[in-house]
């Protein structure tokens, strides 16, 4: 039975920060008829060709459609459906939109998706991808050339052309999140060369509960190999550092 209002689970971070992955994960780990994903790239208010055309980025507020996304939350908030835009990243158009049903779980997964007091007042848990730039540009040129028929050098004049709104726009949201997630290379590992098994650093903020992991800083106790609980500051904040090697 579907609970009358769903968890909704917000993930946010710059264009190939790794979002997309994280919620696939997400979705199979809590089973994927429980969960409703929504890509707040969907709510672009121009395709490809009408942003280079107009010279904007998808990184700024002003191309994207944030009062309907903000609509939108509201609706899945109580648990109701509704006919949502899509962006189709493969040919950068925009297509038939489709009708959205919450289930117990909802995944908003996107660029600007803290960006309104509004947006993050509809969220339950805050996650933001923070991965370092060296690696986010290996990520994106092979995610470009891939899988969005872009060149290597198209890749890195786009990410040049989109820095002032990363800048701007999509790294200030770090400060909203309930927990920032930052995977790296091991120590001394090139980014290009990076393979699957990183570490990775997160910021546990006090704005939600969080698992009891007292018994990793706990001396009776050997907490396991590879994991290190330590307390700290973030932006003048105190917080819980888990770091976890890959």
């Amino acid at each position: 039975m579907i609970r009358q209002r769903p968890i909704i689970i917000a993930i946010v971070g710059d264009s190939a920060a790794g979002k997309t992955t994280i919620t696939k994960g997400l979705t199979d780990l809590l089973g994927p008829e429980r969960v409703t994903h929504v890509c707040t790239d969907d709510y672009h208010k121009y395709d490809r060709r009408e942003r280079a055309q107009l010279g904007i980025t998808p990184l700024h507020p002003d191309c994207n459609y944030l009062d309907v996304l903000e609509l939108h939350l509201e609706r899945l908030h109580y648990g109701q459906p509704f006919l949502k835009p899509v962006y189709d990243h493969s040919n950068g158009a925009l297509v038939r939109p489709e009708y959205v049903r919450p289930c117990e779980f909802v995944v908003v997964e996107g660029l600007l998706g803290f960006h309104t007091a509004v947006m993050r007042q509809f969220y339950d848990v805050k996650v933001f991808l923070d991965p370092p730039e060296d690696l986010r540009k290996v990520w994106k040129i092979k995610r470009d050339t891939t899988k969005r028929g872009y060149t290597p050098d198209q890749v890195l004049a786009e990410m040049a052309r989109r820095e002032a709104d990363s800048r701007d726009y999509i790294r200030p949201q770090r400060e909203y999140a309930d927990m920032v997630v930052r995977f790296a290379p091991p120590e001394g590992a090139a980014p290009e060369q990076a393979g699957p098994n990183l570490n990775v650093r997160l910021v546990l903020r006090p704005t939600i509960p969080h698992p009891d992991l007292s018994y990793l800083v706990d001396s009776r106790h050997s907490p396991p190999s590879g994991i290190r609980l330590e307390l700290g500051r973030d932006g003048g904040r105190p917080v819980d550092f888990l770091n976890i090697d890959g």
